[in-house]
């Protein structure tokens, strides 16, 4: 049974390819820009998280080092939001 479905996943692929070479109007970079912006996005949003839980744990742990902390966490979220403003940067030059 999944040697059958995989011939014919194969073969549609096979024969599908002409239609894509087809029409050449397709804009490519703005396609694959959406997906660098989202790819960008979501790493960002993934590493800001992580670093304002290991913040707060920290402040928990030593509320005296508080102030010191707060600035490393505001300067490491900072240089995390680059990350994408970067990314929306070169999308915007790429594709305007």
């Amino acid at each position: 049974m999944n040697t059958k479905l995989f011939f014919l996943v194969l073969a549609l692929f096979v024969f599908a390819t002409p239609i894509f070479a087809a029409d050449g109007s397709t804009n490519w970079v703005a396609i694959t820009s959406g997906f660098s912006m989202a790819i960008a996005s979501s790493v960002c949003g993934l590493a800001q998280a992580k670093a304002v839980a290991a913040a707060a744990e920290g402040m928990a742990r030593n509320p005296g080092a508080a102030a010191a902390i707060r600035f490393a966490l505001l300067l490491g979220l900072v240089l995390i939001e680059s990350l994408a403003l970067y990314t929306l940067v070169i999308i915007l030059l790429k594709v305007v």
